[in-house]
Formats: C-alpha cells, structure tokens, sequence
C-alpha cells in the first residue's frame, strides 16, 4: 500500500511538473515574439542615419509648416530625418515671392547647409499653393529701380553689383556640394525658374507650370535662367521661345522636355517622393556623393578632355577612402549600399 501510494504521488507530481514546464515554455514564446516584433518595429522606424518616419507622414509634415524659422522671416527649415535638411520657401501669403529679404536668406542658408557635416541632402519647396510667383516687384523697386550714384558710370557700376549680388542667391546651390531636390507644385514663375535650374532634382506636380516671366515686365531674366535653362533642357529652340514669348510651360511638357524628371499627382505624393529619392541619396557615401555632383558640374561647363583631367585628379585622393573598401564589402554581399554607415564629411 505504501509503495502504491508513492507511485501514486509520484506521477501526480509529474503531471503537475510537465503542466508548469508547459506554461513557462508557452510564456517564453509569447515574450520571444513580442521582442521580435518590438524590434522589427525599431528597425522600421529607425536606423543609424537616425529617425526614419513612414514617407507618406513626412510628406505631411512638410506640407504643413507652422512658419517662417528663425532667424529667417521668408524660409521654414527642419529635418525630416537626421541627413536630410527640407527648406521651405515660406511666404504663402505672398504667393512665396520673393523679396529683399529672401535673397539674403537663402545665401545665408545654403552657405551653413554646405558646411554643415550632418547634412546630406537638401529639400527645397514652397508652402501654400503654389511654389513661388517670383520676384516681389513692390518690395524691390526702390531699390533696383531707384540706384543711386553721381553719374552713368556709378549707377551703372552699383546696379551691377545688385545684379551679382541677386545672382549668388541661387548660385550658392549649385555651389553647396549636397545634392538639392527640388519638389514644384503650382505656379513656377519668373525667378522661380531661374532657382529651380541651379538645382540637381527637379519633380514637380501634375498642376505645375513654368513661365520666365521676365520678357514681360521688361528686362532678360538676369540671375540664371539664360545661362542653365539651355544646359538642363538641350533644346535651344524650347529655350528661345520661352524666354521670348513668355509663355507657360506645363508639367507634361516639362517632363518630356528634361526640366524635371518624375511627375506627381498632388503635392503630398511629391513631398513622399522627394523624401524618397533624398533617403536613396542620404544612404550612400558622402565622398561619392558629393564628389559626383562637384564634378557633373564641372564637366556641363568643360570640355570632356577637361573633365576626364578633373575627375582624375579628383579620385587620385578620394579613391584613398575607406567607403570604397565598406562600398565594394555591400556589392560582394549583394546588399544596397545603404546597409554600411559611412562616417560625415
């Protein structure tokens, strides 16, 4: 009886033992599982380049600046993600146009982006509806239309000054080594035209038009558009007739014509694919990046013989980098590129 009652026992408390160990496996699979998703959660929302938001909400939040930042009164700026800078031209009551104060503001802006190590890649769009109409004409004329000087030879000789003055407004992003991506929706106008020709990635909206402007009120578009306009579409003819009639271009032709490269339907999926395309470029190599975009400048403007020297003399340094070495290491391994941190530059 005692033999039977032990054995009894014991299997009692074998069953309760397999009962437990079940329970505490079960509870450590469930715990395993939300760690799992808990971390594929984490990956999805951040990576070594710092907070990475779903781009259709990004989109938004550049869509929807709360206004100007100081110490700028006509530019919104902010950081989507860590290596992305999104500048916003921010006069939406004014159509965004463009006046004194702007043109200090943007070479101001773009001269601290350029030496800014975190900075990757810059975002230019305009808040409101539409993205600029321009040169504000009431708040610039006394100033260019009313030059001061003592003689022909001094006005003259001062108007110039304001001419290049308003022309490194806009050089000074072709002159920034970070690629710029410029994202147009609704009007386009004048000055608008010149700016968007000295950056690198022009998209735009269905409802996007192009017009320089500037036969009409006067004067020969004077900060950029004769010079890069004929480099970005190739066709003289286009070039001519627009800067001579002055009429609109549309997103359709602007598309078929070079001028911009992708086509959106609104402006949020433009802004998603801005982001994008950015996040694509703020992923790889700084030195490759920034050395390609210096160098397809160089060689719009020089002969291939000239170029080929450049790029040369350019990679007999930049070729000594370890992005190569981590470049190559990604290629082997059949991963993006972006899959290697790269350290600033």
């Amino acid at each position: 009886d005692t033999h039977a009652n032990f054995s009894q026992l014991w299997h009692c408390g074998t069953d309760d033992n397999v009962v437990h160990t079940l329970v505490l496996f079960i509870f450590c699979l469930f715990g395993v599982c939300v760690c799992v998703c808990v971390l594929m959660l984490f990956c999805f929302f951040f990576s070594d380049k710092g907070l990475r938001l779903p781009s259709q909400t990004v989109a938004r939040a550049m869509s929807s600046s709360g206004g100007a930042t100081p110490p700028y009164t006509t530019l919104a700026i902010s950081r989507p993600t860590e290596s992305i800078t999104h500048v916003e031209l921010h006069r939406p009551e004014k159509r965004n146009a463009m006046n004194s104060a702007f043109w200090s503001e943007m070479v101001t802006c773009f001269n601290e982006l350029s030496e800014d190590a975190q900075c990757r890649v810059v975002v230019v769009s305009g808040a409101g509806k539409l993205f600029t109409a321009g040169i504000d004409l009431m708040d610039m004329m006394n100033s260019v239309l009313q030059p001061e000087g003592d003689d022909t030879a001094r006005i003259s000789w001062g108007i110039k000054k304001k001419i290049k003055k308003l022309q490194e407004t806009f050089s000074v992003i072709e002159k920034c080594p970070k690629p710029v991506v410029v994202a147009i929706h609704g009007a386009c106008v004048g000055a608008g035209v010149d700016m968007i020709t000295a950056c690198d990635i022009r998209l735009c909206t269905q409802d996007a038009w192009f017009q320089v402007k500037e036969v009409d009120i006067g004067l020969a578009a004077d900060v950029g558009t004769l010079q890069r306009l004929p480099k970005v579409i190739g066709s003289q003819s286009l070039v001519n007739e627009l800067a001579l009639t002055a009429r609109k271009m549309y997103a359709d032709e602007a598309k078929s014509s070079g001028l911009v490269s992708r086509v959106f339907a609104d402006k949020e999926a433009m802004m998603a694919g801005a982001l994008e395309i950015a996040g694509e470029i703020a992923g790889r190599s700084p030195v490759a990046v920034q050395g390609t975009k210096i160098n397809l400048i160089y060689a719009r403007n020089h002969s291939v013989a000239d170029g080929l020297d450049y790029i040369a003399t350019w990679n007999m340094s930049m070729l000594q980098t370890e992005d190569l070495m981590k470049s190559a290491q990604a290629a082997l391994e059949k991963k993006s590129p972006k899959t290697k941190t790269y350290s600033k530059l």
